[in-house]
C-alpha cells in the first residue's frame, strides 16, 4: 500500500509541476513522463542536497528570518532542470525571481498532495 502512495504522490507532483510550467513561461517542461523524472530527480535533490545547503546557509537563515529558504528551494528546483533533459527553467540569474515563485508553488503543491495523500493513521 505504501508503494501505491508514493506513486500516487509522484504522478501528482508531475502533474503540479506541469501546472507550474504553464503558468510561467520560462519553465519549460517537454511532457508528462520529463514531469515524472523531474518529479523524482527534485525529490532526491530535496533529500541529499537541501539539507546541505540548510546547514551551509543557516546564518543567512537566520539573518533573514527564515526567507533565504526560497532561494535554497529556487537552487534545488534549478538543480533539477540543470540534470534533466525537457525541463527548463529559464537564464539563471536572470530568472530568479521567477524560479523563486515557481519553486514555492512547487512546494506548495507538494505540502497539499501530503495533506490528501499523507501517511496512513496508524491504528
Amino acid at each position: 500500500m505504501n508503494m501505491i502512495r508514493w506513486i500516487v504522490k509522484l504522478l501528482l507532483n508531475a502533474a503540479a509541476l506541469l501546472l507550474i510550467s504553464d503558468w510561467f513561461q520560462s519553465i519549460v517542461v517537454a511532457n508528462f513522463k520529463v514531469a515524472i523524472l523531474a518529479s523524482l530527480v527534485l525529490g532526491v535533490v530535496n533529500t541529499m542536497i537541501r539539507p546541505i545547503l540548510t546547514f551551509f546557509t543557516l546564518p543567512l537563515q537566520l539573518l533573514t528570518m527564515g526567507l533565504f529558504w526560497f532561494v535554497i528551494n529556487a537552487v534545488t528546483f534549478a538543480l533539477t532542470a540543470y540534470f534533466i533533459d525537457g525541463f527548463e527553467v529559464g537564464p539563471w540569474p536572470d530568472n530568479l525571481g521567477t524560479i523563486i515563485i515557481a519553486a514555492a508553488l512547487m512546494s506548495l503543491f507538494g505540502w497539499l498532495i501530503d495533506l490528501v495523500v499523507g501517511r496512513p493513521k496508524e491504528r
